[in-house]
């Protein structure tokens, strides 16, 4: 099979007539959104399971079997098989990942070196750490049943001899301005994952890229805006779209299938941004009245940011400076029904506790 050329950025042959009404809608919907984002104190804190369950789900597309709630736990000292810590750890760089080219992207733009900086923290200590991490691959590779030969492929990327070209020049269509930052971001994924530059990990580095476009574009306030759910939702169309990318040249059908996606998750990201807005209320009015503590708002702040946690870690993070004062507020919010006991405490090792109506929020079900 002769590897794929990608197509010349800015494209030339859209049909903008046919995306218009979808562009309008997905651009509402985004603007709505983010207008949610603006009006959080601290999206960071309130928002963390949301982008962890982020990182579950990209991740998930690529075969991992762990969960929100197995994350929160492994966080929280819990063993599992060393198969489970191994999806776990992807998950856990896929968001430092994230958090990384956040705060670079602060003072830098979004750039060929900060994507490999991106993919080395991605795949580091995990599946495909012997793959180059950080490094663009330098040989032909190629996406088909495991084993298949390069004849028996699926898809084949672009040769590794004109590789950095066409990085190039999608670095430089990164960097300008399309017609509309809707269309332009569904072109970088799909041009990203076309080119597939990495020997591993090219799937979880471009859907990365898609929140980290919209930040650097200003369409977003914050880099939160996830889309993994409705693409992991819709995983044989996302792919089969890609595909007809490179098979006939349908960048018209691959565009309408990315706003719609967008249109979709916005609505569902509001959702859930507005049902942790009003379970922080609802606690901050709670937590107050169960504990009578100055340090009422440092904890509520603390189980949403981390709520699954050490009750030995739960003074640090709070910054309450006695540990008497600390464990006699956990001991209040367990008995509120607030906090639940997943381990109980044993010798030197600590009790485990869970906010569990934040994680069920999280995933989306009950799981805790």
């Amino acid at each position: 099979m002769i590897p794929f050329v990608p197509h010349q950025l800015p494209l030339t042959n859209l049909d903008h007539g046919r995306l218009i009404g979808l562009v309008g809608r997905a651009n509402a919907e985004l603007a709505r959104y983010d207008g949610l984002l603006q009006g959080i104190v601290n999206p960071a804190v309130l928002l963390s399971p949301l982008t962890t369950q982020e990182a579950v789900l990209s991740s998930k597309i690529e075969g991992t079997q762990a969960t929100l709630d197995e994350v929160l736990e492994h966080e929280a000292g819990q063993s599992f098989s060393m198969e489970k810590n191994q999806d776990i750890q992807e998950i856990v760089n896929y968001r430092a990942a994230l958090l990384l080219a956040t705060e670079e992207l602060k003072h830098r733009p979004l750039s060929l070196a900060l994507v490999k900086e991106m993919h080395r923290l991605l795949m580091n200590s995990v599946r495909g750490a012997d793959k180059e991490p950080g490094m663009f691959r330098r040989d032909q590779n190629w996406i088909g049943r495991p084993g298949c030969t390069i004849e028996e492929a699926t898809f084949v990327p672009p040769s590794p001899l004109q590789l950095l070209d066409h990085l190039e020049a999608w670095e430089r269509y990164l960097a300008g301005d399309d017609a509309d930052r809707l269309i332009q971001v569904a072109i970088v994924h799909a041009q990203f994952e076309l080119i597939h530059p990495f020997k591993d990990g090219n799937g979880r580095i471009g859907r990365l890229l898609i929140p980290l476009f919209l930040y650097s574009k200003r369409a977003l306030n914050r880099p939160m805006f996830y889309l993994s759910g409705y693409l992991e939702a819709h995983r044989d169309e996302y792919y089969s779209r890609l595909k007809a990318i490179s098979a006939e040249g349908d960048w018209d059908g691959w565009v309408d299938f990315f706003l719609n996606a967008i249109i979709a998750q916005a609505s569902v990201n509001a959702d859930k941004v507005r049902s942790v807005l009003a379970l922080y209320e609802a606690m901050k009015t709670r937590i107050a009245e169960t504990t009578h503590s100055q340090f009422a708002i440092a904890a509520l702040d603390a189980i949403f940011d981390r709520p699954i946690f050490r009750a030995s870690d739960f003074a640090t993070r709070t910054g309450i400076t006695t540990r008497q004062t600390a464990m006699l507020i956990l001991r209040q919010l367990h008995q509120a029904g607030i906090l639940k006991t997943l381990v109980k405490a044993s010798g030197q090792r600590p009790a485990v506790l869970a906010f569990s109506e934040l994680v069920n929020l999280a995933e989306g079900r009950h799981v805790v």
